[in-house]
């Protein structure tokens, strides 16, 4: 009920701003047609008023504060999604030359049979024959404006040969769910968004970490939750670069994708896990390309992006011996603009600290190594991972076990996982000593060691 609440009072808000847009588009065509119009300018057509209504849709347009031209904006990006054959007169063709007006700016989709608006169907709207207007119109399509600072609204990116302005005006997919659904949804895993939302049923105190780890994963939820006083109110802006960059380094199974995890889950942001098989192409730019994509999506959402296995994307720059080498150095450079622009949490994992590239060591706010755990915190893991359904055997002595058995935390769960399926094959809930130990003997062996 709640949601259907939410999109009915979205639909309710959206109905009138189409309404004044479509108000727009007549004066405009009367305008151009020279023809008897109600306004002398279109911009004399007031929006509506969005006083009292507590829709999405008002809430993102009043605490943004918008004026005329960027409401208008967001409602031409908005109408091919929700009311298409309103752009529908923009398809008539000039009978003289049997072609679509130039003025008009659009294009057509891959599989949309509707008029796409560009920036140049935006200036058609709004300035008419003015120059100044449209030159002045452009801001709104600048880097520094909200719209591309938030990712909000942009112009597709043409070639360099072609106008600007023949960019398709795009609307962000979570702008586009706010303004229809009432709430922006979580993306999903695509070419376009290669990254998988990484949970966890885990808790604080099932992770077993030492206290000189914890300690700066406590400065990491620290920034989480006060950066903005941090750079806004204390004024750190002026010196400190957005975004918070760590880097996670240890063995296989120390806890980092937990950490990662956990970190979401207790200050309630989401983690995204990039998926580097998607991202890393062997075509030159397709990779930059698609972290690009990550990027942008997750600008300002306060997501924790987290890059396991990193050495695969910020891996250290090799000696340029020939083309490949220099592409791939460019890459690297690429890959550091961008981390250290991005104003969200970066968390990137891996086994080595000496296999990341030394631009990117500089640039992090911390280092925290997980080291393999103790006898003492071996012992902790034991004991938090066995099932409460579960009973050992006698035989078995988990102080001893885990003082003798040097193994991580994810080797650990695994043989617990053998243990318990090899007692519940036998009908049983009894954990032999025999089965622990072959446990131990499968992980060494994946390490290439023997017991």
């Amino acid at each position: 009920m709640v949601e259907s609440n939410k999109i009915a009072s979205n639909a309710a808000d959206i109905e009138r701003e189409i309404a004044w847009f479509r108000e727009i588009l007549k004066t405009r065509s009367r305008l151009n047609g020279q023809q008897e119009v109600t306004y002398e300018s279109v911009y004399d057509i007031a929006p509506p008023q969005l006083n009292g209504s507590t829709s999405a849709f008002a809430s993102f347009i009043k605490n943004n504060k918008f004026d005329f031209e960027e409401r208008f904006l967001l409602a031409l990006a908005l109408v091919p999604h929700v009311k298409p054959e309103l752009l529908d007169m923009f398809l008539v063709k000039n009978e003289n030359t049997n072609q679509v007006y130039t003025e008009f700016g659009g294009k057509l989709g891959k599989n949309h049979n509707g008029f796409i608006p560009t920036g140049e169907t935006a200036m058609f709207i709004l300035a008419g024959n003015d120059l100044n207007k449209r030159f002045s119109l452009q801001r709104c399509f600048d880097g520094m404006h909200q719209f591309s600072r938030e990712n909000i609204l942009w112009l597709e990116e043409i070639g360099k040969d072609e106008p600007a302005l023949s960019g398709s005006i795009n609307i962000s997919k979570e702008i586009l769910d706010l303004f229809t659904l009432g709430e922006a949804r979580k993306p999903n895993f695509s070419p376009e968004f290669p990254a998988k939302l990484l949970t966890t049923n885990m808790d604080w105190p099932d992770l077993v970490l030492s206290q000189e780890v914890m300690v700066q994963i406590e400065e990491i939820e620290t920034w989480i939750s006060h950066h903005e006083t941090l750079m806004n109110a204390w004024g750190m802006h002026r010196i400190l670069k957005p975004g918070y960059k760590t880097l996670f380094y240890g063995p296989s199974g120390t806890g980092k994708t937990t950490t990662a995890a956990l970190l979401g889950k207790k200050t309630g942001r989401d983690v995204y896990r990039i998926d580097l098989s998607q991202m890393v192409s062997k075509y030159i730019g397709e990779t930059e390309k698609n972290l690009s994509k990550v990027f942008d999506r997750a600008e300002n959402k306060e997501w924790i992006l987290f890059f396991d296995e990193a050495d695969a994307l910020f891996g250290k720059r090799t000696d340029t011996r020939d083309s490949h080498d220099r592409f791939a150095n460019q890459q690297v450079s690429f890959l550091l603009q961008r981390i250290e622009d991005f104003n969200g949490l970066v968390i990137l994992a891996s086994n080595l600290k000496g296999n990341i590239d030394e631009a990117f060591i500089r640039r992090f706010q911390s280092i925290i190594q997980f080291p393999m755990p103790n006898a003492e915190e071996r012992l902790q893991i034991w004991a938090n991972s066995l099932p409460v359904s579960a009973e050992l055997n006698s035989g078995i002595d988990l102080s001893e076990i885990a003082r003798k058995y040097e193994i991580s935390g994810g080797a650990i769960i695994n043989i617990v996982q053998h243990c318990s399926l090899r007692a519940l094959g036998r009908g049983t809930n009894k954990i032999e000593r025999s089965d622990m130990i072959e446990g131990i003997r499968r992980e060494y062996h994946k390490n290439r060691r023997t017991l």
